[in-house]
């Protein structure tokens, strides 16, 4: 009799979200005792007895598996020790944009993962890491492609490169890589030229025709003289206006120095800037200048004096609005 009724007990569902879900965080290394706290703050258990006395029956303290787990109705008792002990954790969304740098997707992932930015730091920091896969220290973070990703919560700096490595992978198909072996480029250099193309342009349209000129620059040997490596080499994204100051900087990444493209990405290569530069513009232009009209497009022209001209407008824009800096 007591056999049936302690079955009854741990198949009905007894087991309740004191909220509309309880969301629980089981931490690496956590302790029987902490995981019951924390069941407790979330869940109302009604027979705390019976889900001690199951728990030590399947060795669940022996068991015990990292990560955000989710009840969003009632359960039994069975039901969420199974789930616990067998690290059925949901998962969780990360999404990133605009990101500049290791330090900032560091942030980003140490704010929604139990991995903590120090570490995912240090293992990017050291190239024993992924050198085998062929990157460096400086064109690493053209793995990271911005768009939304699933990834459980105790996933370490290791997991996400492997899930992220398998994801830029399957991004560059056969038909990205030839695109890219036509105009000579590899798949790192693509992400390079494309990082510098989102931070030059506010309209996704004009991207394919800028792509176009910087090819034609790489082409001819002419520097690129791209801005955004410039801020990327201060540091300082900031940036209004580029003095002529800034361009004696001493960086690989100052093009108005050095020919070619810079050692890596200026930040991370949106897959609208790869494939405007996979599906460049076939064209002559060598330069382009913002519009003095502030619009957010671009004049754009084949000779440096015509490019001169535009670009006089533009600074006299600049002055009249007091943009200095």
């Amino acid at each position: 009799a007591v056999s049936f009724l302690f079955s009854r007990l741990f198949i009905s569902k007894t087991v309740l979200p004191k909220d509309t879900a309880a969301v629980m965080f089981i931490p690496a290394a956590a302790s029987y005792d902490t995981v019951v706290d924390t069941l407790n703050r979330y869940l109302l258990i009604k027979n705390k007895a019976a889900f001690n006395w199951l728990a030590k029956k399947k060795r669940y303290p022996e068991l015990i598996k990292p990560g955000r787990y989710v009840v969003r109705k009632a359960i039994s008792i069975n039901e969420l020790i199974d789930m616990l002990r067998s690290g059925n954790q949901a998962p969780v969304r990360v999404t990133f944009n605009n990101i500049r740098s290791m330090e900032q997707l560091a942030g980003r992932f140490a704010k929604q993962l139990e991995t903590d930015s120090a570490g995912f730091v240090s293992f990017f920091a050291d190239e024993a890491n992924y050198s085998h896969d062929g990157f460096t220290k400086e064109n690493i973070i053209s793995i990271f492609i911005p768009d939304t990703y699933e990834f459980y919560w105790n996933t370490d700096a290791k997991g996400i490169y492997a899930r992220m490595l398998k994801e830029y992978n399957r991004f560059w198909t056969p038909e990205r890589v030839a695109k890219a072996e036509a105009e000579g480029l590899s798949r790192s250099d693509v992400s390079i030229l494309a990082s510098i193309i989102d931070d030059e342009v506010l309209k996704k349209e004009e991207k394919p025709r800028i792509a176009g000129v910087y090819l034609n620059r790489l082409r001819q040997g002419i520097p690129l003289q791209a801005c955004p490596t410039i801020k990327f080499a201060m540091n300082d994204f900031t940036i209004t206006r580029v003095l002529d100051r800034y361009l004696k900087i001493e960086s690989p990444y100052n093009t108005y120095k050095y020919k070619g493209l810079p050692p890596g990405p200026v930040g991370c290569a949106t897959i609208d800037g790869i494939d405007a530069t996979l599906n460049a513009e076939k064209h002559d232009y060598l330069f382009f200048s913002a519009k003095a009209d502030f619009s957010g497009y671009h004049n754009f022209a084949r000779t440096l004096a015509q490019h001169n001209r535009y670009a006089a407008e533009y600074h006299r824009e600049l002055d009249r609005r007091r943009i200095f800096r």
